[in-house]
């Protein structure tokens, strides 16, 4: 029993010892190769002299022995600006830009971090930069995964003071740090075609007077500044509260936005309370989306919005305390996904805590005002009879109010309706690639149903509107309209 059981002993041993001596073993064949879980990685696009996101991949042996690297290394080494770890080694100058001798044994991996900060292309446009990270293995064999970066160079601006009559006009991208101020007595024009890049944080704070002067199919763009993605299927610059807004002072009027696109921001535009006798703001052809604060928000001004889409906020998107606006063919659409405390569609009042206001007028006409709650139009006044609020020709989701002297052409939204009503008045609204595109849907009420004689010739895009218009800022496409 006893030699029986040493004889066992000893076979567990030679079998242990044979293990950690096949475990130990390291190749030199050809024909042994690693696997990557990419072949190429790909960091988006960056700005020149600014890092990129970190990508990451592994590196698998999946053969009978270990393999070594003989070394890892960076073929161009500094000059392209990647900056590779190599399982928590970087590759430094101090390594060479590479790494030697690593072993990767049978069964076993390893993982590899990749970023970028490009230097110059000194172009206008995007110029792909890429470079390779060489595995020569033991055996000789060279084994190669691709890197590459779209880098393009941008005129950076840190805490710009504006104090004189400016354009900002340039062809390649700006990219603005801390703000930029408008002082008082000066304009800023933003021509046709340009986008500012708002870091985080990044306001623009007008005292003066702010000029976007989009066209038809080149807009005024302002977003933040982020490139990459979030997720494979969403880019930062579709997730909302990436920089600070437009702030407009007391003492700034005339401003005018024209054919642009706000969006990601935190309040993407706030109206300090300013006299009604001037124009504050005026928004034509416009897009306001995805805000993690209030579309727009306005104290006591006069304001006039038309042919624009205020959209997915976290606070209202369209908030009027006091004051004279003017909103014409605007779709103000509630359907922001992050967060189920979402603020109104559109909401007014005539006073706040500590801060009593005079609503000379709030003349809603051609717009479509919706969203998930049941009801998204709020009003908040003292005095419900004598206010001067109208709403003419729209589709409005709240609960029906019996007074022809307000609300007259009036769709109500039926709440209970899952075949029309609300988001089935687009084209796309979705959720989970968190995708939207608010042009009318064929089955949408509001399709035909403006007022000749009040909505604009054309619509949000320039599209000439039909002899029967279209509630909302988008004209639908007859040919769709015909054919549901």
């Amino acid at each position: 029993m006893r030699k029986t059981l040493l004889t066992y002993i000893s076979i567990l041993l030679a079998a242990t010892l044979a293990s950690c001596v096949d475990d130990d073993s390291f190749t030199t064949s050809s024909s042994a190769r690693l696997t990557f879980s990419a072949d190429t990685i790909h960091l988006d696009t960056v700005f020149s002299k600014m890092p990129s996101s970190t990508r990451t991949f592994w590196v698998y042996n999946n053969n009978s022995s270990g393999i070594r690297c003989s070394s890892i290394r960076l073929k161009s080494g500094n000059q392209k600006g990647f900056r590779v770890n190599v399982n928590g080694i970087y590759l430094g100058e101090t390594q060479g830009w590479q790494l030697s001798d690593e072993e990767i044994r049978k069964g076993d991996s390893l993982r590899v971090y990749v970023e970028a900060t490009t230097p110059y292309n000194g172009g206008e446009e995007p110029m792909m930069v890429s470079d390779d990270l060489i595995f020569r293995l033991e055996s000789g064999v060279e084994q190669v995964v691709n890197l590459d970066v779209w880098s393009w160079d941008a005129d950076v601006v840190r805490d710009l003071a504006v104090t004189h009559d400016t354009v900002l006009g340039s062809k390649k991208p700006t990219v603005i740090y801390g703000g930029i101020t408008v002082g008082k007595g000066a304009t800023l024009t933003i021509p046709a075609g340009k986008t500012l890049y708002m870091h985080s944080g990044a306001k623009l704070d007008v005292r003066g007077t702010l000029k976007c002067l989009g066209e038809p199919g080149n807009e005024v763009v302002l977003r933040g500044d982020r490139l990459d993605r979030m997720f494979d299927y969403l880019p930062y610059d579709g997730v909302s509260g990436q920089w600070g807004g437009v702030v407009f002072r007391p003492e700034s009027y005339d401003n005018v936005m024209r054919f642009t696109d706000l969006h990601a921001a935190c309040d993407a535009i706030v109206c300090d309370s300013s006299s009604t006798a001037r124009p504050k703001l005026t928004i034509e052809n416009s897009t306001i989306h995805n805000n993690k604060g209030y579309g727009i928000y306005a104290d006591n001004c006069k304001l006039s919005i038309v042919n624009t889409q205020v959209s997915n906020c976290l606070g209202d998107c369209m908030f009027f305390l006091g004051g004279e606006t003017d909103i014409n063919a605007c779709t103000i659409a509630q359907f922001y996904p992050l967060d189920a405390n979402r603020g109104a569609a559109l909401a007014f009042a005539d006073s706040i805590p500590d801060k009593p206001r005079t609503l000379s007028r709030i003349s809603v006409k051609n717009s479509i005002v919706t969203g998930y709650a049941d009801d998204v139009v709020m009003a908040y006044l003292t005095d419900t009879v004598s206010k001067p609020y109208a709403f003419d020709h729209c589709i409005l989701r709240t609960p029906q109010v019996k007074d022809s002297l307000r609300f007259s052409n009036i769709v109500w939204e039926n709440v209970e309706d899952t075949t029309v009503a609300g988001w089935k008045n687009f084209k796309n609204i979705d959720t989970k690639l968190l995708q939207y595109d608010f042009s009318l849907a064929p089955i949408s009420l509001a399709i035909d149903a403006a007022d000749p004689a009040t909505a604009p010739k054309d619509d949000r895009n320039a599209a000439t509107r039909d002899e029967k218009p279209d509630m909302g800022c988008f004209e639908a496409k007859k040919e769709e309209t015909n054919n549901p």
